[in-house]
């Protein structure tokens, strides 16, 4: 039987050979020029420009994910904002002008109210026997992970409490509450708790969690800021109900504490960029 031409042609389609681009039609992984070079689509831009894409820390293109946490531009403003704040505190208590008469009339409010066991537990927070251990624990850690630098900086921003606060107290001799001693101003113990606790909130972020822990449901990233913010929160809250400070003692030391730990937070983002650069994407 003689074959067509008809079927010639369809047993050398049919046969092992690759296929032939047909003129005019789009492949899906070429170019419409031709030119071979894959991409996604043609006519469609790829998903995520090239000029859009994340660099790592060197400026070289990478698929860094974004790290949690509160924005740069944010933070700084905050931190002027206490900075301010703080400036204004002191400025008050040294010249005596009327905020510090209108913090002396709300305080002699606020003393003898809560339960004086409770009271005083919240103000032992501050105390160097109970945060400075805690901050211990937590550096020793960073150093077994071989943190040093957040061991460093964790260090120095709790020995930079006293290097500024005695002085303060010193320049200031602000008499304290049911009593007739001075340098009451700033808070000593409000300022050892917003120090510790956040220190020891600020290295645990930045260290990566071991896998048995982040594999648990319970652990989330929010809770030693939340612990920290709390337990320095209870101390000053402890020490004006007890009688142990005037109101703006206590304020002018929990704006003091973010501004200490300014440094220790801008290593702790640069510690999780880095963890989290070397995390592979899911």
């Amino acid at each position: 039987m003689r074959e067509t031409p008809r079927s010639r042609e369809t047993a050398a389609d049919a046969g092992p050979g690759l296929p032939q681009r047909r003129p005019g039609r789009a492949f899906a992984h070429t170019g419409a020029s031709g030119s071979g070079t894959p991409h996604r689509s043609d006519g469609r831009p790829p998903h995520t420009p090239r000029g859009a894409r994340r660099t790592d820390l060197a400026g070289h293109p990478g698929t860094t994910p974004p790290v949690p946490g509160w924005p740069a531009p944010l933070v700084l403003r905050v931190l002027g904002l206490l900075a301010v704040l703080f400036s204004l505190i002191t400025w008050q208590v040294a010249v005596e002008g009327p905020l510090l008469r209108l913090d002396e009339r709300v305080g002699g409010e606020l003393f003898g109210h809560g339960p004086a066991a409770l009271t005083q537990v919240f103000s032992d927070l501050g105390g160097m026997p109970v945060a400075l251990p805690v901050l211990t624990c937590v550096i020793a850690y960073a150093l077994w992970r071989r943190a040093l630098r957040l061991a460093v900086y964790a260090a120095l921003a709790m020995a930079a409490v006293p290097a500024l606060v005695i002085p303060l107290k010193v320049a200031t001799a602000r008499q304290g509450p049911l009593t007739e001693a001075v340098n009451y101003y700033p808070s000593g113990h409000t300022a050892t708790a917003a120090v510790a606790y956040g220190a020891s909130a600020l290295v645990l972020l930045a260290l990566p969690r071991p896998s048995w822990l982040r594999e648990a449901s319970w652990p989330r990233a929010w809770m030693t800021p939340v612990a920290a913010i709390l337990l320095t929160t209870a101390t000053g809250i402890g020490l004006v109900l007890h009688g142990y400070h005037w109101p703006l003692d206590v304020l002018a030391s929990w704006c003091l504490g973010p501004l200490v730990l300014a440094p220790l937070w801008w290593v702790s983002c640069r510690s999780r960029r880095r963890s989290s650069s070397r995390t592979p994407s899911c």
